[in-house]
Protein backbone atom coordinates (compact mmCIF):
# COMPACT_ATOMS: atom_id res chain seq x y z
CA UNK A 1 0.00 0.00 0.00
CA UNK A 2 1.38 3.40 -0.93
CA UNK A 3 1.78 6.09 1.71
CA UNK A 4 -0.47 9.13 1.27
CA UNK A 5 1.23 11.94 -0.66
CA UNK A 6 3.04 14.64 1.30
CA UNK A 7 0.90 17.71 1.78
CA UNK A 8 1.72 20.75 -0.32
CA UNK A 9 3.74 23.50 1.33
CA UNK A 10 1.48 25.91 3.22
CA UNK A 11 0.51 29.11 1.46
CA UNK A 12 0.51 30.99 4.78
CA UNK A 13 4.08 30.89 6.07
CA UNK A 14 3.54 33.31 8.95
CA UNK A 15 4.45 32.30 12.49
CA UNK A 16 1.64 30.38 14.18
CA UNK A 17 0.95 31.44 17.78
CA UNK A 18 -1.36 29.09 19.70
CA UNK A 19 -2.29 27.56 16.37
CA UNK A 20 -3.24 30.84 14.68
CA UNK A 21 -1.15 32.78 12.14
CA UNK A 22 0.38 36.09 13.25
CA UNK A 23 2.22 38.69 11.20
CA UNK A 24 5.14 38.80 13.64
CA UNK A 25 6.21 37.24 16.91
CA UNK A 26 9.50 37.95 18.70
CA UNK A 27 12.17 35.38 19.37
CA UNK A 28 12.59 34.48 22.15
CA UNK A 29 8.87 34.60 22.92
CA UNK A 30 7.78 37.38 25.32
CA UNK A 31 7.05 34.86 28.07
CA UNK A 32 10.77 34.21 28.46
CA UNK A 33 11.41 37.82 29.47
CA UNK A 34 9.20 37.31 32.53
CA UNK A 35 10.50 33.84 33.34
CA UNK A 36 13.00 32.25 35.66
CA UNK A 37 15.15 29.22 34.95
CA UNK A 38 13.88 26.06 36.60
CA UNK A 39 15.72 22.80 37.21
CA UNK A 40 15.02 20.19 34.52
CA UNK A 41 14.14 16.78 35.89
CA UNK A 42 15.93 13.77 34.45
CA UNK A 43 15.25 10.16 33.54
CA UNK A 44 14.78 8.05 36.66
CA UNK A 45 12.88 10.69 38.63
CA UNK A 46 9.39 9.50 39.54
CA UNK A 47 7.51 12.50 38.16
CA UNK A 48 8.69 11.69 34.63
CA UNK A 49 7.44 8.13 34.75
CA UNK A 50 3.76 8.53 35.66
CA UNK A 51 0.85 10.36 34.02
CA UNK A 52 0.39 14.01 34.96
CA UNK A 53 -2.75 15.40 36.55
CA UNK A 54 -5.18 17.39 34.38
CA UNK A 55 -5.45 21.14 34.85
CA UNK A 56 -8.71 22.26 36.45
CA UNK A 57 -7.95 25.91 37.27
CA UNK A 58 -7.22 28.54 34.62
CA UNK A 59 -6.46 32.24 34.40
CA UNK A 60 -4.31 32.33 37.53
CA UNK A 61 -1.11 34.30 38.04
CA UNK A 62 0.57 31.11 39.22
CA UNK A 63 -0.19 29.33 35.96
CA UNK A 64 1.03 32.29 33.89
CA UNK A 65 4.27 32.38 35.86
CA UNK A 66 4.83 28.67 35.33
CA UNK A 67 4.40 29.09 31.56
CA UNK A 68 6.83 32.03 31.58
CA UNK A 69 9.36 29.98 33.54
CA UNK A 70 8.98 27.01 31.22
CA UNK A 71 9.61 29.13 28.12
CA UNK A 72 12.83 30.56 29.53
CA UNK A 73 13.98 27.15 30.78
CA UNK A 74 13.31 25.67 27.33
CA UNK A 75 15.35 28.35 25.58
CA UNK A 76 18.26 28.05 28.01
CA UNK A 77 18.33 24.29 27.36
CA UNK A 78 17.94 24.83 23.59
CA UNK A 79 14.77 22.80 23.44
CA UNK A 80 11.88 22.88 20.97
CA UNK A 81 9.33 21.91 23.64
CA UNK A 82 9.11 21.37 27.38
CA UNK A 83 6.52 19.58 29.52
CA UNK A 84 5.56 20.62 33.05
CA UNK A 85 6.81 17.41 34.65
CA UNK A 86 10.22 18.22 33.17
CA UNK A 87 10.40 21.11 35.64
CA UNK A 88 8.96 19.10 38.51
CA UNK A 89 5.32 20.15 38.18
CA UNK A 90 2.58 17.51 38.05
CA UNK A 91 0.34 19.18 35.44
CA UNK A 92 -0.80 18.36 31.91
CA UNK A 93 0.89 21.31 30.24
CA UNK A 94 3.64 21.83 27.69
CA UNK A 95 5.16 24.79 25.88
CA UNK A 96 6.81 24.83 22.47
CA UNK A 97 8.71 26.97 19.99
CA UNK A 98 9.38 24.75 17.01
CA UNK A 99 9.59 24.99 13.22
CA UNK A 100 8.01 22.42 10.94
CA UNK A 101 9.75 20.92 7.93
CA UNK A 102 8.51 23.80 5.74
CA UNK A 103 10.17 26.39 7.98
CA UNK A 104 6.94 27.65 9.56
CA UNK A 105 7.51 28.56 13.21
CA UNK A 106 4.98 27.41 15.82
CA UNK A 107 5.00 28.84 19.34
CA UNK A 108 2.67 28.53 22.30
CA UNK A 109 1.44 26.39 25.16
CA UNK A 110 -1.36 23.88 25.66
CA UNK A 111 -3.04 22.36 28.71
CA UNK A 112 -4.77 18.98 28.88
CA UNK A 113 -3.65 18.08 25.35
CA UNK A 114 -5.21 15.12 23.57
CA UNK A 115 -3.82 13.74 20.31
CA UNK A 116 -6.38 12.95 17.65
CA UNK A 117 -6.54 9.25 16.89
CA UNK A 118 -5.09 8.60 13.40
CA UNK A 119 -7.48 7.50 10.68
CA UNK A 120 -6.17 5.37 7.84
CA UNK A 121 -2.50 4.72 7.08
CA UNK A 122 0.07 7.07 8.59
CA UNK A 123 3.30 8.29 7.05
CA UNK A 124 6.05 7.48 9.56
CA UNK A 125 9.33 9.37 9.56
CA UNK A 126 12.36 7.95 11.36
CA UNK A 127 14.78 10.74 12.30
CA UNK A 128 17.02 11.58 15.24
CA UNK A 129 15.24 12.56 18.46
CA UNK A 130 16.52 13.75 21.82
CA UNK A 131 15.15 14.92 25.14
CA UNK A 132 16.11 17.61 27.64
CA UNK A 133 15.48 15.11 30.44
CA UNK A 134 17.87 12.63 28.83
CA UNK A 135 20.75 15.09 28.36
CA UNK A 136 23.16 14.47 25.52
CA UNK A 137 22.48 11.56 23.16
CA UNK A 138 19.95 11.29 20.33
CA UNK A 139 18.50 8.30 18.50
CA UNK A 140 16.32 7.63 15.49
CA UNK A 141 12.64 7.06 16.27
CA UNK A 142 9.66 6.67 13.98
CA UNK A 143 6.89 9.24 14.44
CA UNK A 144 3.85 10.21 12.38
CA UNK A 145 4.60 13.20 10.12
CA UNK A 146 1.19 14.77 10.83
CA UNK A 147 -0.75 15.17 14.07
CA UNK A 148 -3.50 17.27 15.63
CA UNK A 149 -3.60 18.13 19.34
CA UNK A 150 -6.66 19.52 21.10
CA UNK A 151 -6.61 21.19 24.50
CA UNK A 152 -6.95 24.51 26.32
CA UNK A 153 -4.95 27.70 26.71
CA UNK A 154 -4.06 29.16 30.11
CA UNK A 155 -7.42 30.97 30.28
CA UNK A 156 -9.40 27.83 29.53
CA UNK A 157 -10.14 28.64 25.88
CA UNK A 158 -10.15 25.70 23.43
CA UNK A 159 -7.09 25.17 21.23
CA UNK A 160 -6.49 23.05 18.15
CA UNK A 161 -2.83 22.72 17.15
CA UNK A 162 -1.89 20.99 13.91
CA UNK A 163 1.66 19.92 13.20
CA UNK A 164 3.58 18.38 10.33
CA UNK A 165 7.13 17.10 10.06
CA UNK A 166 9.40 18.01 12.95
CA UNK A 167 6.66 19.99 14.71
CA UNK A 168 4.38 16.95 14.61
CA UNK A 169 7.23 15.02 16.27
CA UNK A 170 7.48 17.73 18.94
CA UNK A 171 3.75 17.54 19.72
CA UNK A 172 3.89 13.76 20.03
CA UNK A 173 7.07 13.86 22.15
CA UNK A 174 5.64 16.38 24.63
CA UNK A 175 2.28 14.59 24.81
CA UNK A 176 4.18 11.40 25.64
CA UNK A 177 5.82 13.21 28.57
CA UNK A 178 2.45 14.01 30.10
CA UNK A 179 1.55 10.32 29.93
CA UNK A 180 4.72 9.42 31.81
CA UNK A 181 6.66 8.23 28.76
CA UNK A 182 10.10 9.30 27.52
CA UNK A 183 11.19 8.84 23.93
CA UNK A 184 13.69 6.20 25.06
CA UNK A 185 10.79 4.09 26.31
CA UNK A 186 9.87 3.59 22.64
CA UNK A 187 13.36 2.32 21.74
CA UNK A 188 14.58 -1.29 21.84
CA UNK A 189 15.99 -2.20 25.25
CA UNK A 190 19.54 -2.48 23.94
CA UNK A 191 19.41 0.99 22.39
CA UNK A 192 17.85 2.41 25.52
CA UNK A 193 20.74 1.06 27.62
CA UNK A 194 23.21 2.66 25.20
CA UNK A 195 21.45 6.03 25.50
CA UNK A 196 21.47 5.91 29.29
CA UNK A 197 25.18 5.08 29.33
CA UNK A 198 25.92 8.03 27.02
CA UNK A 199 23.77 10.30 29.19
CA UNK A 200 25.84 9.44 32.24
CA UNK A 201 28.99 10.39 30.32
CA UNK A 202 27.63 13.63 28.83
CA UNK A 203 25.47 14.98 31.67
CA UNK A 204 28.09 17.23 33.26
CA UNK A 205 29.01 18.85 29.95
CA UNK A 206 25.36 19.48 29.04
CA UNK A 207 24.69 21.05 32.45
CA UNK A 208 27.71 23.32 32.09
CA UNK A 209 26.51 24.48 28.67
CA UNK A 210 23.05 25.26 30.01
CA UNK A 211 24.50 27.20 32.92
CA UNK A 212 26.67 29.24 30.57
CA UNK A 213 23.71 30.07 28.33
CA UNK A 214 21.64 31.14 31.33
CA UNK A 215 24.42 33.50 32.38
CA UNK A 216 24.72 34.88 28.85
CA UNK A 217 20.98 35.60 28.84
CA UNK A 218 21.11 37.19 32.27
CA UNK A 219 18.44 34.72 33.34
CA UNK A 220 17.09 34.62 36.85
CA UNK A 221 17.00 31.25 38.57
CA UNK A 222 13.99 30.17 40.59
CA UNK A 223 14.63 29.53 44.26
CA UNK A 224 15.02 25.90 45.25
CA UNK A 225 11.61 24.46 46.01
CA UNK A 226 9.58 26.86 43.85
CA UNK A 227 8.31 24.00 41.68
CA UNK A 228 7.13 22.09 44.74
CA UNK A 229 4.78 24.94 45.70
CA UNK A 230 2.37 23.69 43.08
CA UNK A 231 -0.66 21.89 44.53
CA UNK A 232 -0.64 18.14 44.05
CA UNK A 233 -4.28 17.21 44.62
CA UNK A 234 -6.39 16.50 41.52
CA UNK A 235 -8.94 19.15 42.49
CA UNK A 236 -6.38 21.91 42.76
CA UNK A 237 -3.95 21.06 39.97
Amino acid sequence: MAWPPRAAQPSDRRVHVLGRPADTHPYPAPEAERGRVLRITEVGEDILHRPCRPATEFGTAQLSQLIDDMFLTMYVARGAGLAANQVGVDLRLFVYDCADDDGVRHVGHILNPVLDEPTGPRRLIDVSEGCLSVPGPRRGLGRADHTVVRGLDKDGNPLVIEGTGYFARCLQHESDHLDGMLYIDRLPKRVRREVLAETAEQRAEVHAQRHARAEDMGARHARVGDQQRWPTSPAAS
